[in-house]
């Protein structure tokens, strides 16, 4: 294990920059996970993470004692930090201080719309981004097409909010939806709370494509021209429509209902 006390050291530059810049983050390729769970999830369903980094104080942590130990099985290098260091480069209060530096994933072409998805069409906060593909990966969900205007989905925040999900899921982005939509292979369902036909309404037994839109215009008039079916989520009570991430939540395991049925 090495240890670094230097706020000058190039290796903590590195891993600060990566902390508190998107654009530093898309330049070198990498991503943070930030917790034991992310960390532990990584290596259970990833393998070796690039870099672990830990603080000095968290070392008497019987989680991240073992997950150092993980690591070093697998020739990951260790790096300790002071925890005024650490502090610095981690967005988690109170949390317990590790991270793993990741190469992130970087899918293949966006292969044509033939199975259960999301398309999110400018879905701009993190942390709906990030609940939506928990949500995602929770009803069975395996693929994710995120238009150019849709948050980062290897952001810290996603990464957060989605507590796992994107280890389990195939992520595209930078997807141009509506040449997507228009040679899908399965039914395709962009959601809108003018939409006059009903989620309960809709036969959701074979695979179908959620369309997603931003928070507050929605989905974009192209793809929702484009699409098979737009769909509403009824709801009582004088609140105009459902925030995005709740939405997602209810269409997917309605889907998950009937299929189970």
């Amino acid at each position: 294990m090495k240890t670094i006390t230097s706020r000058d050291n190039a290796f903590y530059k590195e891993i600060k920059a990566l902390a508190t810049s998107s654009q530093a983050r898309r330049k070198a390729g990498h991503s943070l996970l930030d917790g034991v769970h992310l960390c532990q999830t990584w290596l259970d369903l990833r393998g070796a993470p690039r870099h672990c980094v830990v603080s000095e104080g968290a070392l008497g942590n019987p989680e991240v004692q073992a997950i150092v130990a993980r690591c070093g099985a697998v020739n990951a290098p260790v790096t300790a930090l002071p925890d005024a260091l650490f502090n610095a480069v981690s967005q988690v209060e109170h949390g317990v201080h590790l991270l793993f530096v990741i190469d992130t994933p970087q899918p293949a072409t966006a292969p044509a719309l033939v199975m259960a998805s999301v398309l999110l069409d400018g879905v701009q906060d993190p942390g709906n981004v990030g609940s939506i593909l928990r949500s995602a990966a929770a009803a069975g969900i395996k693929q994710v097409y995120c238009s150019p205007g849709t948050a980062f989905c290897w952001s810290p925040k996603v990464l957060r909010a989605a507590m796992g999900a994107h280890f389990v899921l195939e992520i595209f982005e930078h997807v141009e939806l509506a040449d997507l939509v228009r040679t899908a292979q399965v039914p395709v369902l962009a959601t809108s709370g003018y939409a006059a036909e009903g989620l309960y309404t809709l036969d959701l037994r074979l695979p179908v494509a959620w369309v997603l839109g931003h928070e507050g215009q929605g989905v974009s008039a192209e793809v929702l021209e484009l699409a098979t079916h737009r769909v509403a989520v009824p709801h009582l009570g004088q609140v105009e429509s459902l925030n995005v991430a709740a939405c997602a939540a209810v269409c997917f395991f309605e889907g998950l209902r009937q299929q189970q049925a």
